[in-house]
């Protein structure tokens, strides 16, 4: 192939996709980027407000990240990895607000206390030594813990102030949280992309085929407003399209994913709308799974700001769905099966059917069980102030283990061909709060020469931290924490919850 149309090429419209042409350009100006997205806006599907949780996750209030051991200990590098991967998000984030490439913080980020709230005696003894392990690290030496029913009231007062009788009950609070609207983030992303020519962001656009070239790819695309199809030559390929990612990786016919297949999970939020409320609670109170749930469904009760406004968000409901994406088919998981996938994916059904049987019941659950559920967290709380909203699609992957059987993953992964030609990110959580990590290892996998000589410079002014590790370097994590709170006005959280909450009082 002698030239191509585009250097790179991005399918699908979602904050990875937006934050890998960012960094590409940041990093090369001189390299043409193309996006295509097939909603008729950006962040359409996974990124959208309503379709993820919004919580900065960090590790903060994530219990599943933190598991007990047999021998009471807890399990903390899961929490480790995944909040030194949100702080490179912070530094992005920052660098761009001050470059004026992204505008005001609270436009897409506002602070937001992060909280872990259990009750009965286990669970508080559990979450005591969750704290015991964290707080003498660096990364969460800001981590609060109570027991004590006043500073809960405080700390909770839609939730424990509420209550006349109780459990034993604790909770963990870091007050520097974030809520960040994912969506609106894509969006100003892709926006400033275009005004400063970074990108061709063309919307509307299917891909229908990719073809592997001697160096390089042919993608066939199609018009969906007019039905016109055409071919696109590009260097180099990244498939960031949520739930999409495994049929296009299957269509581009790449080894790499032999075996693997997709586990879809459906979602339900319950809103309410009241600012009131929502600037009250001024919080994200993340709790314990019920037995037999899937990570994806730790209970929560998210302060969000979506669209300029404050709203409550619990849930978030799992069910079990055919579809891979919000707007998909019903037919997307029947059509992903092949005969190298057929095993994994038996297996994963035999060993996970009491999952598969919560995901149905969940599915078919009526309002007032919802409900039953929030009256957990608030009492009695009016079904007329909450209103079932749906929520977006995840596919969590299915891949064979060092077994040979087929396992099941709640995490995210980078998938490359062995060429550098192409890659591609599976699975859900943490997702979107690690977007610049992710992205990060996309590029030093099939662009490393973006990371060396004058570039890896460059990307240290954009992300200090980069090449360093925060969990070892105080000094470095003290600088950059200071830098990011005050950019992104993370630092105002303490202050703004007791304001808003007398404003409410």
């Amino acid at each position: 192939m002698v030239g191509f149309d585009t250097d790179i090429l991005l399918i699908g419209g979602g904050v990875m996709s937006v934050t890998l042409a960012s960094l590409i350009h940041q990093l090369d100006s001189s390299r043409s980027i193309t996006l295509v997205e097939q909603g008729d806006q950006l962040a359409g599907e996974s990124s959208d407000a309503w379709n993820n949780a919004g919580t900065g996750h960090a590790g903060y209030c994530e219990l599943n990240y933190t598991p007990a051991n047999r021998d009471g200990s807890v399990s903390i590098e899961r929490a480790l990895a995944i909040n030194e991967k949100f702080e490179l998000s912070l530094q992005y984030w920052s660098a761009l607000v001050e470059q004026g490439l992204l505008p005001a913080p609270e436009n897409f980020i506002r602070p937001v206390p992060h909280l872990s709230w259990v009750q009965g005696t286990k669970a508080r003894d559990f979450l005591r030594a969750r704290h015991k392990a964290l707080n003498t690290h660096p990364l969460f030496q800001d981590m609060e813990f109570s027991d004590q029913p006043d500073t809960l009231t405080d700390w909770l007062p839609l939730i424990h102030g509420a209550r006349t009788a109780f459990e034993p009950a604790a909770a963990t609070r870091v007050g520097h949280g974030s809520d960040v609207n994912f969506g609106a983030l894509t969006r100003l992303l892709g926006r400033s992309l275009a005004q400063h020519n970074a990108c061709d962001i063309q919307l509307q656009c299917q891909v229908t085929r990719l073809e592997r070239q001697a160096d390089g790819w042919r993608v066939r695309l199609q018009n969906l407003k007019t039905g016109e199809q055409r071919t696109l030559s590009s260097r180099f390929v990244f498939i960031g399209a949520g739930g999409a990612a495994l049929p296009l990786l299957q269509k581009a016919g790449v080894p790499e994913i032999r075996g693997y297949g997709g586990f879809p999970v459906s979602g339900l939020w319950l809103a309410c709308k009241d600012e009131h409320m929502a600037l009250a609670h001024n919080a994200k109170v993340y709790s314990q799974a019920p037995v037999g749930a899937p990570p994806m469904s730790v209970p929560h009760l998210d302060t969000r700001f979506i669209n300029g406004k404050a709203a409550l968000l619990f849930g978030p409901f799992a069910g079990f769905t055919t579809r891979f994406l919000k707007h998909g088919g019903l037919l997307d998981l029947v059509r992903s099966v092949r005969g190298d996938n057929l095993k994994p994916l038996l297996d994963v059904a035999a060993h996970n059917w009491p999952l598969t049987r919560y995901l149905i019941k969940e599915a078919l659950s009526p309002k007032s069980a919802r409900l039953g559920e929030l009256a957990r967290f608030i009492n009695q709380p009016d079904p007329e102030q909450w209103q079932l909203v749906r929520a977006g699609q995840r596919v969590q992957i299915i891949k064979p283990n060092a077994a040979g059987r087929g396992s099941l993953e709640f995490g995210t992964e980078v998938v490359s061909t062995q060429d550098r030609s192409l890659a591609a990110l599976l699975g859900a959580s943490p997702g979107a709060s690690t977007c610049v990590s992710a992205m990060l290892d996309v590029i030093e996998r099939c662009l490393p020469e973006l990371v060396q000589g004058q570039n890896r410079q460059t990307l240290a002014s954009l992300i200090p931290s980069y090449g360093q590790s925060l969990q070892q370097d105080t000094r470095l994590l003290a600088d950059i924490r200071n830098y990011t709170l005050h950019t992104l006005g993370l630092n105002t959280g303490a202050e703004q919850t007791q304001n808003e909450r007398s404003l409410y009082a």
